[in-house]
């Protein structure tokens, strides 16, 4: 599958190690850093170019920017009309303080309300760190995401490239229940960075 990243940086970047190697064809695009974007492309076998490009090489695009880049990366993407639209990211506060929305909206649906057309779906991944180590798992067990969107079809593409990451897929609803997955992540980055747990930690869904 061609897969179109916007956003080169460290969630792009592990994006293209973990899917080029499960054999899916990588554009890289909208970095800030050029020359540490074609270093990338080169060292996991993608291919570089614009958003604008990115986004018309992706039978699926990954979103990957931080929240304040997305007004941005989204308008020099050009039509995403029917493209499956992976949404990343997460509306955290620059100094990762806290969350810029949460519970009555989410960066899933500012997304979609930008990228007009798009199937969003909703997929944050496990830690950049973690998909970038020689292990991606936790304990041996890939860590967990939950995927939401309205676009079944689109969901259960996005579910196959999430297990591929490698990650515990877990069915999570509608692109309203972003503004709960959102929230949880954060948890995480709390955990990991706040705390001082690191980087291999991560959720996942107990049910029988």
């Amino acid at each position: 599958m061609k897969i179109g990243i916007i956003g080169a940086g460290n969630v792009g970047t592990a994006f293209a190690r973990q899917l080029g190697k499960a054999g899916h064809e990588i554009m890289l695009s909208y970095s800030r850093d050029e020359k540490a974007m074609t270093k990338a492309a080169k060292q996991f076998g993608a291919k570089t170019g614009s958003a604008k490009e990115a986004a018309a090489f992706g039978e699926v695009v990954v979103l990957a920017v931080p929240f304040a880049a997305i007004e941005d990366a989204i308008a020099v993407s050009g039509s995403l009309d029917g493209k499956i639209l992976w949404d990343c990211t997460n509306a955290l506060k620059p100094d990762l303080s806290g969350l810029e929305v949460g519970t009555t909206t989410s960066s899933g649906e500012k997304v979609a309300t930008l990228a007009t057309g798009a199937r969003v779906v909703k997929a944050i991944p496990p830690f950049a760190e973690l998909m970038h180590s020689d292990n991606p798992t936790i304990g041996g067990k890939p860590p967990g995401v939950f995927v939401c969107g309205d676009d079944a079809a689109a969901k259960e593409v996005v579910v196959k490239l999430a297990a591929e990451l490698p990650s515990t897929v877990v069915e999570a609803g509608p692109l309203e229940n972003a503004r709960y997955i959102e929230p949880a992540s954060f948890l995480c980055v709390r955990l990991a960075y706040g705390l001082g747990m690191g980087s291999r930690i991560g959720l996942t869904l107990l049910t029988e």
